[in-house]
């Protein structure tokens, strides 16, 4: 197995200060040293580099550990009922069984099925992990409340990608009625949260919602503008009323949309990179002055390259990011469990020693 070692123990030691990361999102200038952020590591990851097993305490431990200066919490007991497709986990670190999306069938794909599909409810232990994390937090540090999953990936995934397609043009009453469905249950999921969590001990909302491929959106444009924008609005502006940054995770080449997330969604960060799409220095230099920048070392780079080409790239991107803060440092996705964790290692390093403003 790879080194395991408390990277904590190898760099200059770094309290959590949610400030720090909050000046980041808010691009209010360069914080004391950059901020470090990812959508999620991998169970199998957090407990190579605690070297025990995951309990909510080890949670934020590994948080802690890491230098992030927020804990992640979402909602328990809400999940859509989907198809996959299922292959062995060749990772180094690796689970019973890889999962993928199926594309190709739905488990909605006509209106009977929407009809007789089990949509779950929102029940009374929606907010049972919230809690907890509340009543472990660490000084110092904030939670980043999970929206409660995309809108458009949640309906892509239920119809699957190509009915989802056929019905656009065969059934555009089922699309319409499965972004209310999905939506409406985004929006009052995210509602229920902020009500009845602890709003001082809330930083931030964090929603993934891949929306494009390596050529371009998922959906053209115009369709996104239609189905996907006026919900993902809604619930920036949900975000807004309680004084919370937005931050949105997106895989895909956005470019075609990025002024309509920027300046009619309102999102305050973007998160997801990948080099052969945008190198997030280039995407910092396009649009770092209109949205936060969190991550972006190349998922490709960071699993297949040395620790030493890891360190130098990760060097580069600080370079490039830094100036005028704006910018936390992370992978380009997240720490999925066939990243080396010499590599992770490497990127946290280089961040502690070399992402420390004048």
């Amino acid at each position: 197995m790879a080194n395991t070692v408390n990277i904590a123990k190898k760099t200059p030691e770094r309290k959590p200060d949610f400030a720090r990361f909050e000046k980041v999102l808010t691009r209010n200038g360069e914080p004391d040293c950059v901020p470090f952020y990812e959508l999620y590591s991998d169970k199998e990851i957090m407990e190579a580099i605690l070297k025990k097993p995951l309990t909510a305490e080890a949670r934020i431990e590994y948080q802690l550990v890491m230098g992030y200066d927020y804990v992640n919490a979402g909602y328990k007991g809400f999940a859509y009922t989907r198809n996959y497709r299922r292959t062995q986990d060749t990772a180094a670190l690796p689970r019973d069984a890889r999962s993928f999306v199926d594309d190709n069938h739905g488990i909605i794909e006509t209106r009977k099925d929407f009809d007789a599909y089990p949509w779950p409810t929102i029940g009374d232990d929606l907010l049972d992990n919230l809690f907890e994390v509340q009543n472990l937090l660490p000084d110092g540090m904030k939670i980043l409340l999970a929206a409660g999953g995309g809108i458009l990936e949640n309906v892509v995934w239920l119809m699957g990608y190509l009915p989802f397609s056929y019905a656009l043009q065969d059934d555009e009453q089922l699309i319409w009625d499965m972004f209310e469905k999905i939506g409406t249950n985004t929006v009052s999921l995210l509602t229920k949260a902020l009500a009845g969590a602890d709003i001082k001990k809330i930083g931030a909302i964090v929603q993934g919602d891949d929306m494009g491929y390596n050529k371009g959106t998922m959906l053209s444009p115009e369709l996104m503008r239609k189905f996907v924008f006026p919900w993902s609005k809604k619930l920036v502006d949900l975000a807004h009323s309680y004084g919370l940054p937005y931050i949105l995770h997106s895989c895909g080449n956005l470019d075609e949309i990025m002024d309509d997330l920027i300046d009619h969604v309102g999102i305050d960060a973007r998160h997801s990179y990948e080099d052969k799409i945008i190198p997030v220095g280039e995407f910092k230099r396009k649009y770092g002055s209109r949205v936060a920048v969190l991550g972006g070392v190349d998922m490709n780079f960071l699993c297949t390259r040395s620790e030493g080409e890891v360190r130098e790239y990760v060097a580069r991107v600080l370079d490039e990011c830094m100036p005028g803060g704006g910018y936390a440092l992370g992978s380009g996705n997240s720490l999925a469990n066939y990243v080396p964790i010499d590599n992770i290692h490497a990127m946290y390093e280089v961040g502690r020693l070399k992402g420390v403003y004048a």
